[in-house]
């Protein structure tokens, strides 16, 4: 048996707010292990082009994601919810090991288990390369 991740489905308004600032601290904390906990074990995923079966599989996408994009900061937004579903709208922004800048536009919709954790994520993303003096997430 799986812990619970509160706050659990459905949603309120209040709670939808919750979870979604819940997920958006947990990514700042660019902790793979940490922010995996809150996908079921047998979560699912797309991410761009890439899809995720599994809590395994997602710490190890994050691991190499956040080798990847440094300086990670990330902004989460709940654009609307329903019951145990959530549509999130989020920006990130990042640079590589040459130092060039990315901010990163997506929309994800999430699905969860009564437990509260995830049990389904897809992401939709877009990079728009900046100058670091244009960044706005610090």
């Amino acid at each position: 048996m799986e812990d619970k991740r509160y706050p659990l489905p459905p949603f309120t308004t209040e709670t939808a707010l919750q979870k979604v600032q819940i997920a958006e601290d947990a990514w700042n904390s660019k902790d793979p292990e940490k922010v995996s906990l809150a996908y079921s074990t047998d979560t699912e995923w797309r991410n761009r082009t890439e899809f995720l079966n599994g809590r395994e599989e997602v710490k190890q996408f994050l691991t190499r994601k956040w080798k990847k994009e440094l300086d990670y900061k990330l902004k989460k937004e709940l654009w609307g919810f329903r019951e145990n579903r959530m549509a999130v709208r989020f920006e990130y922004e990042w640079h590589d090991d040459s130092g060039n800048w990315f901010r990163s536009y997506g929309n994800e919709l999430w699905e969860f288990d009564e437990n509260g954790l995830m049990k389904k994520r897809f992401a939709s993303i877009n990079d728009l390369p900046i100058k670091e003096q244009e960044r706005k997430l610090r």
